[in-house]
């Protein structure tokens, strides 16, 4: 299908991509990126590999998002996974289906056990996503972040390589 988005790893030459979605207040939780220097420094650290898997949401050779698995722990076989979307392309589901593509790979092709997640309690389309992606909420971590003055309770989540696999549809993978 010429119009479903592609996972593939993160390239110098979205940095002007990347630029674009941060300039969204949506995206201010996500790191501060207000020049095309940041964004490039941005794009060169995600690009490295190691402790993280970043790859792109491609549709039509664009980056529209990223997700990502971080913070990996080889002995524990644990990673961190996050994920943001351009305001352009958010409600479509495509990132419930990049979410579960890359979850799939980390527990299986990574070796990895345990994937964990957070979001912010008034960021319900966030946890819309972990769930479509196989994650099992775990708990709330009450008032962890201030927000304009506001203390925010972050939704924990966690998917095993144990955990019944979701049925939602997987996106190409281009590795």
């Amino acid at each position: 299908m010429a119009d479903l988005p592609r996972l593939r790893i993160i390239e110098e030459r979205d940095a002007p991509a990347v630029l674009d979605a941060f300039d969204d207040d949506d995206m201010r939780r996500q790191g501060t990126i207000r020049t095309l220097e940041e964004a490039e420094n941005w794009v060169s650290f995600m690009g490295g590999r190691g402790e993280r898997l970043a790859l792109a949401i491609d549709l039509g050779g664009q980056m529209i998002g990223a997700v990502v698995v971080s913070s990996i722990d080889q002995e524990n076989e644990t990673g961190w996974f996050w994920y943001w979307m351009h305001r352009e392309h958010r409600g479509k589901g495509w990132m419930s289906r990049a979410a579960v593509t890359l979850a799939d790979h980390a527990l299986t092709d990574m070796f990895l056990h345990r994937l964990e997640l957070g979001h912010r309690a008034n960021n319900p389309a966030s946890g819309g996503v972990a769930r479509a992606a196989g994650f099992i909420h775990e708990g709330i971590e009450r008032e962890k972040f201030l927000v304009d003055g506001v203390r925010i309770d972050v939704h924990t989540y966690a998917r095993l390589a144990t955990d019944p696999w979701p049925e939602t549809p997987r996106l190409p993978l281009d590795l």
